[in-house]
C-alpha cells in the first residue's frame, strides 16, 4: 500500500505523530507505535522524515502554518481575532500541545529549526508593529511582548485547563466569562492613549 500512495503514507505517517506527539511529547514518543498506527513501517518513516526529533520538529511547523493561516494576527480587530484564536484551538487542541511539550522538553536551549520559527513569529510581529505605526495599537510596549502578552493570555486556558476549571470554573457560562474578561484585557492592553 505505501509503495503504491507514498503521499497518503506520508499523510498518515504525519497524522499519528501528531497524535503521538500531543499525547506523549518527544520523548515519551515511540516510532513504533507511529507506525502501527499509520500503517507504514518505521523505515518509510525515517525515509520521509528523519530522526524523531526532526519528525517532531516538521510536525509542529506544519501545525504552526496552519494556525498562521487560518487566524492571521489582525490588529484593526484584536477581540475577533482573540475569538477565532480560541475556536481554532478548541477545534485543533493538538497544537498547545505540542507546544508545551516542546517547551518542558526544550526549555530555553535552541529549537530545532528555530530559524523557520523566528520567520513565522516575525510575520505577525510586524502585523501588530503595523498596527502601532497607524494608531490602533498602543506602542507604548514593544510589538513582540505585546503578541507574547496576548497570545499568553488567550491561550492560557487551554493549556493548562484544571486552572481554568479551578479559578474561574467549568461551566459553559464560566468559558463565556472567561473569554469576555480576556477580550476586556485585550482591549485595555492595546488602548492607545487618548483614542
Amino acid at each position: 500500500m505505501s509503495a503504491r500512495d507514498p503521499e497518503a503514507t506520508k499523510a498518515r505517517i504525519f497524522a499519528a505523530a501528531v497524535a503521538e506527539f500531543a499525547a506523549h511529547g518527544v520523548a515519551g514518543a515511540r516510532i513504533d507505535r507511529i507506525a502501527a498506527e499509520a500503517e507504514a513501517n518505521k523505515q518509510l518513516i525515517y525515509a520521509y522524515y528523519g530522526n524523531k526529533t526532526e519528525l517532531f520538529a516538521t510536525v509542529l511547523e506544519h501545525k504552526m502554518l496552519d494556525l498562521a493561516i487560518a487566524v492571521p494576527v489582525d490588529p484593526d480587530d484584536i477581540e475577533g481575532w482573540i475569538d477565532r484564536l480560541m475556536d481554532y484551538h478548541a477545534d485543533h487542541p493538538e497544537l498547545l500541545r505540542l507546544l508545551f511539550w516542546e517547551g518542558l522538553e526544550y526549555g530555553a536551549e535552541e529549537l530545532p529549526h528555530e530559524a523557520e520559527r523566528q520567520q513565522h513569529y516575525v510575520r505577525k510581529v510586524a502585523a501588530l508593529r503595523d498596527g502601532q505605526r497607524r494608531g490602533v495599537v498602543t506602542d507604548a510596549i514593544p510589538a513582540a511582548d505585546l503578541l507574547f502578552l496576548l497570545v499568553a493570555m488567550t491561550n492560557w486556558a487551554m493549556v493548562v485547563p484544571q486552572m481554568k476549571r479551578i479559578l474561574v470554573g467549568g461551566e459553559v457560562p464560566d468559558a463565556a466569562r472567561l473569554r469576555t474578561s480576556i477580550k476586556e484585557a485585550a482591549r485595555r492592553i492595546i488602548a492607545v492613549e487618548g483614542r
